[in-house]
């Protein structure tokens, strides 16, 4: 089912739970790319990881939506390296941000100890918070 109206706008309805969450820019990232990627490889689950791929690099996830990153470009090994990469995917938290953007939003969702943490356990901390949230959200 496409998820971009006649309007060229995202179908609310159609859309993941934290994209229905979050603003129009990231929701309409999302249905066009999946739906760009619905035409072309006809494989559900390939839009799907296509759209997200191209929202991360544009978004980042934040507690339960997404919210627009401050500079363009993937936002972790994983989406740097492509769909055959190896890496491990930081779950849409930008994991390529300065550590001090990483405290800020840490400091956002409440995360305790982020005083102390590095970097990688800033990404860490901000994902489980992510999962927290989202789950929150959606009543699980």
């Amino acid at each position: 089912m496409p998820k971009t109206g006649k309007d060229d706008h995202a179908k609310k309805s159609e859309l993941p739970s934290t994209l229905q969450r979050s603003g129009r820019k990231a929701q309409d990232t999302f249905a066009k790319t999946y739906d760009s990627a619905m035409e072309e490889y006809g494989d559900e689950e390939r839009a799907a990881r296509t759209a997200y791929s191209a929202l991360k690099h544009t978004h980042e996830k934040v507690g339960d939506h997404w919210e627009a990153k401050e500079e363009y470009g993937p936002s972790d090994e994983h989406a740097a390296g492509g769909r055959d990469s190896g890496a491990r995917t930081a779950g849409g938290v930008d994991a390529n941000a300065s550590k001090q953007h990483l405290y800020e939003v840490a400091k956002r969702l409440g995360v305790e100890g982020r005083s102390y943490m590095t970097k990688k356990e800033l990404v860490e901390a901000i994902q489980k918070a992510n999962d927290a949230a989202t789950r929150r959200a959606r009543g699980d």
